[in-house]
């Protein structure tokens, strides 16, 4: 095998498991990371594990009122504020 061909490999390898990591559901990467951290791995890697391993359970998105976006801001929703309807806003292209 070339080395042209080995670079290629490493590549694809590579972004698989990054693919495979960041679409991979919360509770399924956080057990993986705490399986990982029992193998003898370099301290930059495991700790990211850890840090994997420790996330919390929810999704950290912006749009939960626990979010450090909107409690920072005092934004705080009630309950009928979810049912709201908020209109869409079309704009036309601008023609050259």
């Amino acid at each position: 095998m070339g080395q042209q061909s080995l670079l290629v490999l490493l590549l694809v390898a590579g972004s698989f498991v990054y693919a495979a990591w960041a679409l991979m559901p919360q509770l399924a990467r956080r057990g993986l990371a705490q399986g990982l951290l029992r193998w003898p791995l370099p301290r930059s890697i495991a700790g990211y594990l850890q840090q994997a391993a420790r996330a919390p359970a929810g999704c950290n998105c912006s749009g939960c009122d626990r979010a450090p976006a909107n409690v920072k801001q005092g934004n705080r929703r009630g309950p009928t504020d979810a049912l709201l309807v908020k209109p869409l806003v079309f704009h036309p292209r601008k023609r050259d």
